[in-house]
């Protein structure tokens, strides 16, 4: 039989992790003759041999790709032989279509550590110790074809050494564009807070471990930015980070320096060990077991913490496996994560004692993603290092869009055909560091991606920073409203195409009426959607302030239900009142700078505030997680609440609610039993009136977002309640509930909007 050629093009997360040598060898093994090489669109491959091989080398590409790979596409062409006489790596082709997928930064592999933590290595402690199966990847890319020179490896020539490994098709580190050793690569300092290296003639790593047992505070350089650490059993070495990043309450993540140590402060479950050790590496939520005995200031009455693994080989240097140290992100509260090293000695150096640094650039930062195991499968509450820039494939091909996402936990999205990139975590454009990285980043993917919008799409919020980016950029705008960006967003995971039943609970989002929304019931599609049902209005004393302050909403509540005798009542809330709360009163009943909000989160605050628990937060829903925590562990009782239809629209009232809170806290009810019936009466009455939403309209299929949904105990109920009831519950699980998953929502909805 005589032989064929074909050209094989494939398209993926195919460049950076050992797909040209997986191919080399491959082809060896079949008597391929031919060629491979990467170019702007992923990998070709030119192949000669007799059919049966090809036909057997064509599908263990496929079957036997490397663990990092992740085949999109893959297409073969018959092809004119041209008599190649062996099977060669070619060298990249730059091109001007760049389609290829770039792989996110990756957690040393088992054989690299090994390598690392063998004396008889010549990598033996090297922190920047990697093969095709790990490493930085996203991070150090300037732009693409993935090859040393556009990456920040380029200021490091190798070695001979790690010359013939990179040359070599047969050894995993062929072609690793950060391969490097001791005699060649980046290295490690240790500074003072000056800027000053200490120099003790000890390793630098030993040395670091001291500073953290002396009880001192350590800012680490890492993969995609800077970490603060400390011991995290030094109760004052917390409480001085907690001072000094200027962070009262919000808990701390953790790192465990092994598995088993991990699992003696908390229970771990199968799922959950699967993403503590996968590849990616991320922050996972896990509830605190007896044997906890960590620093109480780490997650101060929190029955979960956030625990990460070593990824990067400077922390398996840095943690012995019995340690745990707090690494939390280098940054003031509300600033982005300081990524470059002078930016991070200014930011950073009234905060940390010492500076553990390292001369390779960090070009693009990207902080460590957060994910919690709901219904045994993750949800993602931040997704950034170790899953950004990995696409969500959608439904349908769309034209390209930028969509600028909202406010607050910012991402924005860029669309490609069929996939959907969303950008690593931002945060909270609301100072101007951060609204400058949100800027930068966004130029940086679309330059890497080589993708050039034909449409903007913005909140429907005028104010937003994001929303006036997108009005600087000269492209046509496509406004999206917030709660529908929300629905969408799951939608666009899970290939829905509508009309779906969106519950969308959040805590503010602009509505097309003017007022804040935030507890919505949609009927919705990707295009368009229709405001079926919502929460009731809540008068916002302050505005913002009333966010910071729930006293200033529960206090109205107060008069609303029992007029100018309810300090007559004793409940927590009056005796605990500030002075200036008569004028918040008489502000909100004349109407002066009180929005109207329907927002979910409002509610919690206001129980909150009512019970006694929480007054005044110090970050973004404290009040609703506290009301949670005091919930834990109690089955709730349902109580009394009002829906009506107006106009066609069903109104969900809770001041029957409230009122029910009050009247049985006066009868001696303990708080943590009401927190809980206040959570089983919000799930019952979301069902109640999704069933009379899908009733009307024959939907089943019910899809749930918006940052409330973050609230585990809601969650829960809600779904389980729709599932009683024959009603299919749809929920995130590529990106997050939160507003972090909102530029995908307002992409595809702008998307199909241009179609």
């Amino acid at each position: 039989m005589s032989d064929r050629g074909v050209r094989i093009q494939i398209t993926g997360i195919v460049q950076g992790v050992g797909f040209r040598p997986f191919v080399y060898n491959l082809a060896r093994q079949y008597g391929i003759t031919g060629w491979v090489s990467n170019n702007a669109t992923g990998v070709t491959i030119a192949a000669e041999g007799n059919p049966a091989a090809l036909t057997g080398f064509v599908k263990d590409i496929t079957r036997q790709a490397p663990p990092l790979a992740a085949i999109d596409s893959l297409t073969v062409k018959e092809c004119r032989l041209q008599g190649y006489t062996d099977f060669q790596i070619r060298a990249s082709v730059a091109g001007s279509v760049k389609t290829v997928l770039i792989s996110p930064d990756v957690a040393t592999c088992p054989r690299c550590r090994e390598e690392l933590l063998n004396p008889a290595d010549r990598r033996y402690r090297y922190p920047f110790i990697n093969c095709t199966d790990c490493g930085p990847r996203f991070t150090i890319i300037k732009d693409i074809p993935y090859d040393r020179p556009l990456t920040t490896m380029r200021n490091f020539a190798m070695c001979p050494a790690c010359q013939a490994e990179y040359d070599n098709p047969a050894d995993r580190r062929f072609h690793a564009q950060p391969n490097a050793c001791p005699d060649c690569g980046p290295v490690y300092r240790l500074l003072d807070k000056a800027g000053t290296p200490v120099e003790a003639g000890q390793d630098v790593f030993d040395l670091a471990r001291e500073q953290i047992a002396a009880g001192r505070i350590l800012a680490i350089k890492g993969i995609g930015g800077y970490h603060l650490a400390v011991n995290a059993r030094d109760q004052s070495a917390v409480a001085r980070l907690r001072a000094r990043k200027v962070r009262e309450d919000k808990p701390f993540a953790v790192m465990a320096g092994s598995l088993a140590i991990c699992k003696s402060q908390c229970a771990v479950s199968a799922v959950e060990e699967q993403l503590l050790t996968s590849p990616a590496r991320p922050i996972v939520l896990l509830t605190k077991n007896e044997g906890y005995n960590l620093a109480d200031s780490i997650a101060p009455g929190n029955p979960c913490l956030g625990v990460m693994l070593p990824y990067a080989p400077a922390h398996i240097l840095l943690l012995a496996p019995a340690n745990m140290w707090v690494m939390t992100s280098g940054n003031v509260s509300d600033e982005p994560i300081a990524y470059q090293d002078e930016d991070a000695l200014a930011r950073l150096g009234a905060i940390a004692d010492y500076f553990l640094v390292h001369n390779r650039e960090i070009y693009c930062r990207a902080d460590d993603s957060v994910v919690r195991v709901v219904f045994n499968k993750p949800y993602y509450l931040r997704r950034s290092r170790g899953y950004v820039p990995a696409p969500v494939s959608l439904a349908r091909e769309l034209p390209s869009v930028l969509a600028v996402g909202g406010e607050l936990k910012n991402t924005f999205c860029l669309t490609r055909g069929r996939q959907a990139f969303l950008s690593a975590h931002i945060g909270d454009l609301e100072n101007m560091p951060t609204y400058q990285s949100y800027v930068a980043a966004i130029a940086h993917l679309q330059k890497l991606l080589a993708i050039e919008p034909q449409v903007v799409a913005c909140d429907q919020h005028p104010e937003y920073l994001s929303t006036k980016f997108a009005q600087e950029t000269g492209l046509p705008i496509v406004s999206v409203q917030h709660h529908h960006a929300h629905i969408a967003a799951v939608m666009a995971e899970h290939q829905l195409t509508g009309p779906v039943i969106g519950l969308a609970f959040d805590g503010t989002g602009y509505g097309p009426d003017g007022a804040l929304w935030g507890g919505e019931f949609l009927v919705a599609d990707l295009r368009e959607y229709r405001r079926a049902g919502h929460l009731a209005y809540l008068p916002l004393p302050g505005g913002a302030q009333a966010v910071r302050q729930p006293w200033r909403i529960a206090v109205c509540l107060l008069k609303e239900l029992y007029g100018e005798s309810f300090l007559d009542h004793a409940l927590p809330l009056t005796a605990q009142l500030p002075a200036n709360w008569q004028l918040v009163v008489t502000a909100a009943e004349k109407k002066i700078n009180t929005p109207r909000a329907s927002g979910a989160g409002r509610l919690f605050d206001a129980a909150a505030a009512l019970l006694g628990i929480r007054q005044s937060i110090h970050y973004e829903g404290q009040a609703a997680i506290e009301l949670e925590m005091a919930a834990q562990g109690r089955v709730g009782r349902i109580l009394a609440y009002d829906l009506t239809a107006v106009a066609g629209t069903w109104i969900l009232d809770f001041k029957p609610v409230f009122a029910g809170l009050c009247q049985a806290m006066e009868q001696g009810a303990a708080v943590p039993q009401l927190a809980a019936d206040f959570h089983t009466t919000l799930a019952a009455a979301a069902c109640e009136l999704t069933r009379k939403i899908s009733k009307a309209t024959g939907i089943k299929e019910i899809v749930l977002s918006g940052g409330v949904f973050q609230n585990m105990t809601l969650l829960t109920q809600v779904i389980r309640m729709l599932a009683q009831h024959k009603l299919v519950p749809y929920l995130h699980r590529q990106t997050p509930p939160n507003d972090g998953g909102l530029a995908l929502g307002q992409a595809v909805i702008a998307g199909e909007r241009s179609r």
